[in-house]
């Protein structure tokens, strides 16, 4: 074959597979339109579906979906890390929409071998990754005119809340606590979302050294001295007064500015650490309850 014959045969099949890709593009999204009954997993997942108005195309949603209230409603299949596939297939879904980090892995096993569509959303906590989610989600609905929309919204808002926190001339140094484990703090360090919504609201994280979350030492407790203890409010089972008792009681805790101040901020995980279309108005809310027990106030 001639070099020409060559380039004309390679150019070719170029196009063919540049159509090709954008038919398949174009099934996808047509698909994604048609889909009627939807999964969700994953919080911020669900409160964008709902934010973008296709609440109506969802059949079920993970433990983490619980905004808004509607989302209550509909049968729940697990928490997102540890799925029932068979409550998925359960349900017959169409499409499934799930953050990443979603499983077990024999959950995303058994739910591909079944061949149920499944678009996987990529976490972030941070503001160009709440706008990632948004247009990701909306693209998997094929509502991105909507998700621009919103994507949109959520970019003024977070843009306001990041200038509120520029002008907190008092950061308060605050220790996120996750759980109480035998007496031991299991605790946020930095690349973590209890950092991220921390520094949001214009405070500081007091404990570095760190990634993620893990049980800390009563000296570092100590050293880190935090001005708040932030938790996350876990529902209204939960004795708030036995379990405040049991924190402030511990010995690390009290010789801390917050200890000595019964300094605590509870707020609700989801709102707080989810990451998605409520975000600034959780960081705004976090540095208000913060401003409380900070000398100088936040803004």
């Amino acid at each position: 074959m001639s070099g020409f014959s060559l380039k004309k045969t390679m150019h070719a099949l170029a196009l063919a597979a540049s159509a090709a890709a954008a038919m398949a593009a174009l099934s996808l999204s047509a698909r994604a339109q048609e889909a009627g009954r939807i999964v969700s997993i994953g919080g911020s997942v669900t409160e964008i579906v709902y934010a973008l108005g296709d609440g109506d195309r969802l059949i079920a949603r993970d433990q983490t979906s619980i905004y808004p209230r509607e989302a209550l409603e509909l049968p729940d299949v697990g928490y997102i890390r540890r799925l029932s596939p068979e409550g998925v297939l359960s349900v017959n879904p169409d499409l499934v929409i799930a953050l990443e980090g979603y499983g077990p892995p024999e959950a995303k096993e058994v739910l591909t071998s079944a061949g149920v569509p499944i678009v996987e959303i990529p976490e972030a906590y941070d503001g160009d990754g709440i706008l990632t989610k948004i247009r990701e989600t909306a693209k998997a609905l094929g509502r991105e005119a909507e998700g621009e929309k919103l994507a949109a919204s959520v970019k003024a808002d977070l843009e306001q809340a990041e200038a509120a926190a520029a002008k907190v001339e008092n950061p308060a140094r605050v220790l996120f606590v996750l759980a109480l484990r035998d007496g031991r703090i299991m605790a946020a360090g930095g690349n973590s979302h209890a950092q991220a919504i921390i520094e949001m609201a214009g405070a500081e994280n007091a404990l570095s050294g760190f990634d993620g979350y893990k049980p800390v030492t009563d000296e570092a407790v100590l050293e880190a001295a935090p001005d708040v203890i932030l938790m996350m409010d876990r529902g209204i089972d939960t004795d708030h007064d036995a379990t405040d008792a049991a924190l402030f009681a511990l010995p690390a805790i009290a010789a801390t500015p917050a200890g000595k101040n019964h300094a605590l901020v509870r707020m609700g995980g989801q709102y707080l650490l989810g990451f998605g279309p409520r975000t600034a108005e959780a960081a705004r809310d976090l540095s208000d309850r913060l401003a409380e027990f900070t000398a100088g106030g936040s803004n």
